[in-house]
């Protein structure tokens, strides 16, 4: 390949990796507010990203607050809290299981959580898995199992 060529390649293979990076953007938003110290929640931001959302992440030091203005029940806490579309995401959920919520919009779901931090989950990766539950929180106060892992 000679020097032409592989400025043309280059200039290709860039042009690829921007237009690559604006369809991930163009994903559903998320805003994910976290401990500004937490590294498994900017994990987390980064299985979102990977799997096509656009996560802000915020830091808060009163992560309580937030919890209890977006409706998350204490039982199902966990260290980071994401708004997308019309529903909270608490903690590691797998983007698989954000995507089918998305598409499925079950009558009177407010958000999913997995609840604490299991190991395997996104952002929690490394040691041994866990198996976990995805649960399914709703605005009448009621939960269900929404997926296990």
């Amino acid at each position: 390949m000679n020097f032409i060529q592989t400025i043309r390649q280059a200039t290709l293979t860039a042009a690829m990796a921007l237009l690559a990076g604006t369809a991930l953007a163009a994903g559903p938003a998320a805003t994910m507010y976290k401990d500004p110290n937490c590294g498994c929640c900017s994990r987390w931001a980064e299985h979102m990203r990977a799997a096509g959302f656009a996560v802000k992440e915020v830091p808060s030091a009163d992560m309580g607050r937030i919890k209890a203005q977006l409706g998350v029940p204490e039982a199902l806490g966990s260290c980071h809290t994401a708004r997308i579309g019309n529903y909270v995401i608490e903690g590691h959920v797998p983007a698989a299981d954000v995507k089918r919520l998305l598409a499925e919009q079950p009558a009177g779901a407010r958000g999913l959580s997995a609840p604490g931090m299991p190991m395997g989950s996104p952002g929690m990766e490394g040691g041994t898995p866990d198996r976990y539950e995805v649960v399914q929180f709703n605005t009448d106060g009621g939960a269900t199992v929404f997926a296990r892992h």
